[in-house]
């Protein structure tokens, strides 16, 4: 038995480490990226207390009868807020010392007298206190999973007039103290259908498990609730890109996981090795890492050059020396990516099949040979879009038959690395500028980026700026009453908004 207990003593830490899978993506909010986070929600906050709604007052005191009815907000003055991160998964969301102008219809019967007005009113010392609970939904999305609401009013003050001025006086502690607990009863209860269900649709429109392209989709999944320390919250992804044909192919992730130590600017983005690991591996899978090249769209220099090479295959050939030359390149084996803090690369292994298409006659191969080629790879944000530019290194080829043909290959090296250089990197390059989006709500953006390289990942700090205010992001958004309060994690067909890649 103590043996037992001693084995699993040793065996813990390895189930520990076997159950937390590393992420492929990790994104950090600082204290300063949650300073303009509440610029943009106190200015909401402000718009949906002003369309809180409060019930009648009616009452009576001896002989009078008072009736408040048609209560409207004017006016909030939140001049003293604060918005803080609270460990382990919470956001405290205080205002202090507010006041709140109201507008109100008054009726009052007194015997036979009738007095019919408005009156204006001042609640001041407005108190909130919030709790926002943060968590992981069952999409793997980031949700506001409870709040906790506290509220409170010092003291509302009325300006009567008209002529039963001092009789509205009189009854003033029984309309005022009224007023006072109807509104702050209505504080709360709108906060809480703020969080829960407007900016819950609004952290809806963060990709989850989205489609790139045709060929490519992406998971951005939680990989476990959000981590909260006093200055930060760390998101960890699962930054996997994944086959349409295979949507549920697991590639099993052996990178190393990002740390982001880093807290001077508004966030920060880091990507694993396994981040674009996962995305060659999806198109190689998918079938689409290969480009051919035929007769007119084979360089002059370089048919020539390759005539040149297998003149004596082709001159056997005759009379069909004159055949246009078909170049086949394919990439043999998903390419694998490096981080290093100099700089990131990508290793690509390919085979070049050179044929001459002879018309009406299947295609003579004159040559395969095998490429080993190293790219460089620089790595950018733009708005929302994680952008690579790619630029050839290093490049050799030799042949898969013999080692005399691979020194008779020697020739080629120069043009088809020309060849690779001014053809099939624009081609490449044209399809990866379009970029992948990052894990942000609509309306959210960066600027200001700058990307470090690590061991095994890089980081992007940036700060953020908001193209869209919340409201309007949320009214376009707004869930219709029948809509689910978790969407479905199903990928959605490629749209424009999506399908930043």
């Amino acid at each position: 038995m103590a043996a037992g207990s001693c084995l699993l003593l040793l065996l813990l830490p390895w189930l520990v480490m076997a159950s937390h899978s590393p992420p492929g993506c990790k994104i950090r909010i600082t204290s300063k990226g949650l300073d303009l986070v509440k610029q943009e929600g106190l200015r909401f906050v402000e718009q949906e207390l002003q369309n809180i709604t409060v019930s009648d007052l009616h009452g009576k005191e001896g002989q009078f009868h008072y009736n408040i009815s048609q209560v409207k907000v004017m006016d909030l003055q939140l001049a003293f807020s604060d918005l803080y991160f609270q460990p382990q998964q919470h956001l405290v969301f205080n205002i202090n010392n507010a006041s709140i102008s109201l507008r109100f219809r008054r009726q009052l019967l007194y015997w036979f007298f009738y007095d019919i007005g408005s009156i204006n009113a001042s609640a001041d010392g407005v108190h909130i206190h919030t709790v926002l609970q943060l968590a992981k939904d069952e999409a793997g999305r980031l949700k506001i999973s409870n709040i906790t609401c506290n509220a409170s009013i010092a003291r509302v003050h009325a300006g009567f007039s008209g002529t039963l001025r001092k009789v509205y006086e009189f009854l003033s502690t029984f309309i005022v103290t009224g007023m006072r607990f109807l509104v702050s009863q209505q504080i709360c209860p709108s906060l809480e259908h703020a969080s829960l269900v407007l900016l819950n649709s609004l952290l809806d429109t963060v990709p989850v498990r989205n489609y790139v392209d045709e060929h490519v989709g992406i998971d951005y999944s939680l990989l476990r609730d959000p981590a909260v320390s006093t200055d930060t919250l760390d998101l960890d992804f699962k930054g996997m890109f994944f086959p349409r044909a295979r949507e549920t192919q697991e590639l099993e992730n052996h990178a190393v996981e990002p740390v982001i130590k880093e807290t001077e600017r508004m966030v920060y983005v880091a990507f694993s090795e396994y981040f674009f690991d996962s995305a060659m591996h999806a198109y190689f899978q998918a079938g689409v890492l290969a480009i051919e090249l035929q007769g007119e769209k084979v360089p002059k220099d370089l048919d020539v050059l390759l005539r040149a090479t297998f003149f004596g295959t082709i001159f056997m050939l005759s009379p069909t020396v004159d055949a246009p030359l078909r170049l086949v390149l394919q990439v043999s084996a998903p390419p694998r990516c490096t981080i290093k803090p100099s700089g990131t690369s990508i290793s690509v292994s390919a085979f070049l099949n050179i044929s001459l298409v002879i018309p009406g006659h299947t295609a003579i191969q004159l040559s395969s040979m095998a490429m080993e080629t190293k790219l460089s790879a620089k790595v950018f944000l733009q708005g929302k879009a994680l952008r690579v530019q790619l630029d050839l290194r290093r490049f050799r080829i030799y042949s898969k038959q013999s080692a005399l043909e691979s020194l008779a290959l020697f020739s080629l090296q120069a043009p088809l690395k020309t060849l690779l250089q001014l053809t099939i990197m624009p081609i490449i390059n044209e399809r990866t500028k379009k970029g992948v989006q990052i894990p942000l709500p609509e309306g959210m953006d960066f600027t200001k980026e700058v990307v470090t390289n690590h061991a095994g990942f890089l980081t992007v700090g940036a700060d953020l700026h908001f193209s869209k205010g919340l409201r309007e992001v949320i009214e376009k958004y707004r869930p219709a009453p029948t809509t689910p309060a978790y969407p479905s994690s199903r990928p959605a067909e490629p749209s424009v908004e999506s399908h930043q890649l």
